[in-house]
């Protein structure tokens, strides 16, 4: 039996009655508990589908304590990056049974911290995801707020800071992972198309770039280096500024495979053979990076999992507070990305060594 437009909505006490059971035993298994006999759930289970049942999250939250909602706050969903982290921030919501209160914000560095907490708070989040990337000094609203959050928060992408719960791609890492590549090919003049250095990702790419050179001994060469926008039309635009400024280069670590795209493009129209006479190598991985031509070298790192891995750590210290553990608020975690070696890169000609 079912519900219709017209029936009632099934009650938990109709269940109970049903199953021969008490309304606490069917509480225990609409929340997994694993005190039930397996024999007990299975008949518990069995008249909840046949009468339609439906839990009252209303009823439940309140006899809980809580809401079973993540505030989530992001910013940028044009980019790459930021909508694969929220694709992955919901697909792990919902597998662990938490609804989304998302806030998203027109840009990166003008907001009220104060203000986009406290509505989040009013709202009854459990705890707040914030998938704004740091961008200039737009983490500072929180300096003198901190320790009086009653929710945990959770950052993402931002330079480590003592006590502050952070995940991040291992941006630096991979600069030097792209770096050494073409190193390792052969290529003395590396150039790198950097990102706006306002962005905390775009400084530690473009640290592993210049350490990784002077490492290496180039340090003549760490001026070979010039500032994007993320866009492939900046790429372009600043590959001809790079050359311009390095003659001699045969390779370019751009800090983005959509600037890296730009570089390509470059590269075609005034019939430089890629990578016969330039190696590209770009960072993030996106799927489409796989059908540049030629297909691209790229540091690859996994933004779904990223924001997985977010909603992980915000349940479990949700759950810590619950059982009336310590949260610990401190470490940061670096998720360290990969090399994906393509045909966009090669040794050197050696007419241009």
């Amino acid at each position: 039996m079912t519900t219709t437009a017209g029936q009632k909505r099934v009650t938990i006490k109709q269940v109970a009655r049903e199953a021969g059971v008490s309304t606490q035993t069917v509480s225990r298994v609409i929340n997994e508990r694993p005190d039930v006999a397996p024999d007990t759930r299975q008949r518990v289970l069995d008249v909840i589908a046949d009468l339609g049942y439906r839990p009252n999250v209303l009823a439940r939250s309140l006899i809980s304590q809580r809401s079973h909602t993540l505030g989530v706050v992001t910013a940028g969903l044009a980019y790459t990056g930021p909508s694969r982290t929220l694709n992955g921030i919901t697909t792990q919501a919902e597998a662990m049974d938490y609804t989304l209160l998302l806030k998203e914000l027109p840009d990166f560095d003008h907001f009220d911290v104060e203000t986009i907490v406290d509505d989040l708070l009013a709202r009854q989040v459990d705890g707040i995801i914030w998938a704004v990337q740091e961008v200039g000094d737009n983490r500072d609203g929180f300096e003198e707020r901190w320790d009086s959050f009653p929710v945990p928060i959770v950052f993402l992408t931002m330079e480590e800071r003592t006590g502050w719960p952070s995940i991040s791609i291992d941006n630096y890492s991979g600069g030097c992972m792209a770096t050494e590549h073409l190193l390792s090919l052969g290529h003395i003049h590396v150039g790198h198309i950097a990102g706006p250095q306002s962005w905390w990702e775009a400084r530690e790419r473009k640290r592993g770039w210049s350490q990784t050179m002077q490492a290496a001994g180039h340090d003549l060469l760490l001026s070979c280096w010039v500032e994007g926008t993320w866009s492939s039309a900046s790429g372009e635009r600043l590959a001809q500024a790079l050359f311009e400024q390095c003659p001699d280069l045969t390779a370019i670590f751009a800090a983005n495979d959509q600037m890296a795209l730009g570089a390509l493009q470059y590269a075609h129209r005034n019939g430089i053979q890629v990578p016969q006479e330039l190696s590209i190598v770009g960072f993030d991985g996106i799927p489409e990076s796989l059908h540049f031509w030629p297909p691209l070298t790229t540091v690859s790192h996994d933004h779904h999992e990223l924001g997985c891995h977010a909603v992980r750590t915000a349940v479990g210290m949700i759950e810590a507070a619950l059982k009336g553990e310590a949260i610990h608020r401190s470490g940061s975690i670096l998720i360290e990305p990969t090399l994906m070696v393509r045909t966009s890169s090669s040794p050197p000609n050696p007419v241009s060594i």
